[in-house]
């Protein structure tokens, strides 16, 4: 990629920076009425409201509340995919702030919000002034938040209707200075699967333990095994978590209960160790309940895949990045994350990549203290002007025009 002209950066960030207040307003209409995945009905309206004045063609009813905008310039033949995500999380706020949520237990307390305006503010630029030949498709999805609201929308045909060449999207990540931007290829993020073990026993009398079958001590063993998985079945260089988040059983002190349930979250950043584990802890659930003389039934559920950010797509993007902000805001291979996210679905169909954009990192402006997922959390504005002038300068340069 061609060293960037100062005076052509500065035009792309000055206009970006000069529509700004509007989509902070925008952002702040959405943080002030949250709605869960797939209920998305306000938010979605207002996007598509938005880029039908802009002159996208609008589909509705992907996935639900998920929306399309597509809009063509010139005669390119490539298409380009940017995802932004639109729900909410089941948490009251508590940051007092004037436009704090109205819509009591829920909350954007992941910056979704921030990244529908981000997108939107693009989704102007381009249409206005972007120089670009070929297809951009705008993808607004619900349902991030643990519901596969990305899977949703392919199985409704997404990418039948809408194929794309290339497909990115980014999320806000506090901890990091704001508006530095973080890329990394191969595996970004973890799988999640959810895991239900159900122990079947035999209830009896506190005091007379050795006619019961107590499926607690049964339930008690497979935890403490469990962490025998990562110890010693996994590869110590890979990353493995399995979590019991959940064990319920009994409410009597002096009686032996007939079930034992456990809840568990596994996570991993590589496909094999995924299979790994599940495997894994088949064998050993149904091996340590037999030997304390309990059944066990398994409900295993796979949720989010390992997010794999592809390669020539992730070094694409970070040209794109060092173009923008200069290589001292970029870290080119960033650490991976624990977290899961649903558009790993996308990336298993189409190649692309996911990035992440510093809410803050607590100096200056006090950002970045407060991390996702909390309910002191808010998104940084000033990110609105840089995530908007990030996915502008992204799509004239994977859809350049011809010379």
């Amino acid at each position: 990629m061609n060293a960037p002209s100062e005076a052509f950066l500065h035009d792309k960030l000055h206009a970006l920076h000069a529509q700004a207040d509007e989509f902070i307003a925008v952002r702040r209409d959405i943080h002030k009425h949250p709605e869960m995945g797939y209920k998305e009905y306000r938010t979605s309206d207002l996007v598509a409201e938005q880029l039908s004045a802009w002159g996208y063609q609008v589909t509705r009813g992907l996935g639900g509340t998920g929306l399309v905008g597509q809009i063509k310039k010139g005669t390119g033949s490539k298409s380009i995919g940017i995802r932004a995500d639109m729900d909410a999380l089941p948490i009251d706020e508590a940051t007092g702030l004037p436009y704090a949520s109205c819509n009591v237990g829920i909350m954007h307390a992941c910056g979704h919000d921030g990244h529908t305006a981000m997108l939107l503010a693009a989704a102007k630029h381009i249409a206005q002034k972007g120089a670009f030949s070929g297809t951009v498709n705008l993808i607004f999805q619900p349902a991030e938040e643990g519901l596969g609201g990305a899977k949703k929308m392919m199985e409704d045909g997404l990418f039948k209707q809408f194929p794309c060449d290339a497909i990115f999207a980014m999320h806000n990540m506090p901890s990091h200075p704001q508006g530095h931007l973080v890329l990394r290829d191969g595996s970004a993020m973890a799988s999640s699967d959810n895991v239900t073990i159900t122990l079947h026993g035999k209830g009896g009398h506190g005091a007379m333990p050795h006619v019961a079958a107590d499926p607690v001590v049964a339930g008690s063993a497979i935890v403490m095994g469990l962490q025998s998985i990562v110890a010693r079945n996994v590869d110590p260089q890979q990353m493995a978590i399995i979590t019991v988040g959940a064990f319920n059983a009994g409410v009597a002190n002096n009686v032996i209960p007939q079930t034992a349930t456990l809840k568990l979250s596994v996570r991993s950043l590589d496909r094999d160790v995924r299979i790994l584990l599940e495997k894994r802890i088949t064998e050993l659930v149904h091996a340590q309940a037999q030997s304390y003389g309990v059944t066990a039934d398994i409900d295993y559920q796979r949720g989010y895949p390992v997010l794999v950010n592809h390669l020539a797509e992730t070094d694409f993007a970070r040209d794109v990045a060092e173009e923008l902000v200069g290589a001292d805001k970029v870290v080119r291979q960033g650490r991976a994350l624990n977290g899961s996210e649903d558009f790993a679905f996308m990336l298993e169909e189409v190649p692309g990549s996911y990035l992440l954009i510093g809410n803050g990192d607590g100096s200056g402006d006090g950002h970045g203290a407060c991390m996702v997922h909390n309910p002191g959390y808010d998104f940084n504005d000033k990110n609105v002007a840089v995530g908007s002038a990030y996915w502008s300068l992204l799509v004239e340069r994977f859809l350049p025009v011809a010379a």
